[in-house]
């Protein structure tokens, strides 16, 4: 009977630690699983790290320039007020104007290298992305919401706003606006 006893605490304890094991097996199996989930979402954030990055420093090197255009362009609207406002027609001013002009071509063409690209809306529908209102003037000649005038040009740095132009912006004459009384 003892003998007996025996092998039954022998198999007692063998499904005991039998059934332990599998619970440890599970148990780790469970950590296994949970580790290669963390791991994988490292891998992805390390990635996504990597690729913001690689964003910045690209939009660094695109847009590098961007104060130092900003301070050229000044420069670039007295050239051309000057060429505006000198005449053209004077003789004595001819050699003057010409000289701005080269240097205003030379200056512009260095500009468009390095993507600075002129807004320069004269006759277009108004486009609050790129154009900054400045005033609204009745016109016939032209579609209501068009820009009539440009004050100063408006420039963007390879494709992104850099200076919004100045403009006037046309609205249909009182006369041809329904009053109130015409409505009712």
């Amino acid at each position: 009977m003892a003998d007996e006893q025996l092998d039954e605490q022998h198999l007692n304890a063998e499904e005991t630690g039998a059934s332990d094991l599998a619970a440890r097996v599970q148990t780790l199996e469970e950590q296994l699983a949970a580790a290669q989930d963390q791991s994988l979402r490292a891998v992805a954030d390390l990635q996504n790290v990597r690729r913001r990055a690689d964003q910045d420093v690209e939009k660094a090197h695109k847009f590098a320039l961007e104060k130092f255009a900003n301070d050229l362009l000044p420069i670039l609207d007295s050239l051309e007020r000057g060429l505006e406002l000198s005449d053209a027609s004077d003789e004595t001013l001819r050699p003057m104007r010409e000289g701005m002009e080269l240097t205003l071509k030379m200056f512009s063409d260095t500009l468009k290298r390095y993507q600075l690209e002129a807004v320069d809306p004269h006759g277009q529908p108004f486009n609050a992305e790129h154009h900054q209102a400045m005033a609204m003037e009745e016109s016939a000649e032209v579609e209501p919401n068009s820009v009539l005038k440009v004050f100063q040009k408006g420039y963007l740095l390879n494709g992104r706003l850099l200076r919004p132009a100045m403009v006037v912006v046309s609205k249909a004459p009182a006369a041809a606006q329904p009053s109130i009384n015409e409505k009712a």
